[in-house]
């Protein structure tokens, strides 16, 4: 099967586990047709019945004395990388015309994600617990829909600007986790940390391709693509070594740090 064509059909699986695995099984060197134009069906992306998706703000962050606090917490990562399965099929089939790199990528980058999802929902059973136990936001899909016809302010305000959030809060929540007791979760958490500065890289990569093509200064269209979409407000503490690793420049840091 096609590849944009196959990222399309697993997207609309509602089942995550189900989902994962077949993103798992993707071949990334498999046909694709970079120039195809696929109609956007019902049912994207395809989701489970749990957990309840709430507002951002409703949500409060959990007591770590507790075990359901800790798989709380561990569910909620989980979630994340469960989106980020979605976010980085939705990019594959979405937006047409892009060189096969591109694909190839965000093919690769899905099935990373769902072996960071397979690993926390693994690991969250082992707590006594299951994926969709606990209340999770929508946060991440809400700005792939606004995004959903651009593919640059995609590319800013999802691996850019989001995910990149996930490079500056994991020490953090390493730290918690372990510092509760739960040294799995902290392995778990320098994997996924490993594969996200990837992952952020080939966002920045594909955004100054992007820029280069359009004739757009990198860090003035940031900024005003931040401001157009209402992308949250990036606050510190920033990790400046992983940044770096993932590809922003010096020019992108110290405008960071000025916000």
């Amino acid at each position: 099967m096609e590849a944009r064509a196959l990222a399309l059909q697993i997207l609309r699986l509602a089942d995550p586990l189900a989902k994962a695995a077949a993103a798992i099984a993707l071949d990334p060197a498999m046909p694709l047709d970079p120039q195809a134009v696929l109609d956007e069906p019902t049912g994207v992306p395809g989701r489970p019945a749990r957990p309840r998706l709430v507002g951002h703000i409703t949500l409060k962050p959990p007591s770590m004395r507790t075990p359901a606090g800790i798989a709380a917490l561990v569910h909620s990562i989980a979630h994340i990388e469960f989106n980020a399965i979605n976010l980085a099929l939705d990019v594959c089939w979405r937006f047409a015309g892009m060189p096969d790199a591109f694909y190839r990528d965000w093919l690769r980058i899905a099935q990373e994600e769902a072996r960071h999802f397979t690993l926390l929902r693994d690991h969250l059973v082992g707590l006594g617990f299951d994926y969709g136990d606990f209340d999770a936001h929508n946060a991440l899909w809400d700005m792939a829909e606004r995004t959903r016809h651009d593919l640059l302010a995609r590319i800013a305000l999802v691996p850019r600007t989001l995910e990149a959030r996930g490079l500056d809060a994991s020490p953090a929540v390493r730290a918690k986790l372990v510092g509760a007791g739960d040294r799995r979760a902290g392995e778990i958490l320098d994997v996924i940390l490993h594969d996200e500065i990837g992952h952020v890289l080939a966002g920045n990569r594909w955004f100054r391709f992007l820029c280069e093509q359009r004739g757009l200064e990198p860090v003035a269209t940031y900024a005003e693509l931040a401001a157009r979409y209402q992308a949250p407000r990036l606050r510190a503490p920033f990790n400046l070594e992983a940044r770096r690793a993932a590809g922003f420049d010096e020019a992108e840091l110290a405008a960071l740090t000025q916000t």
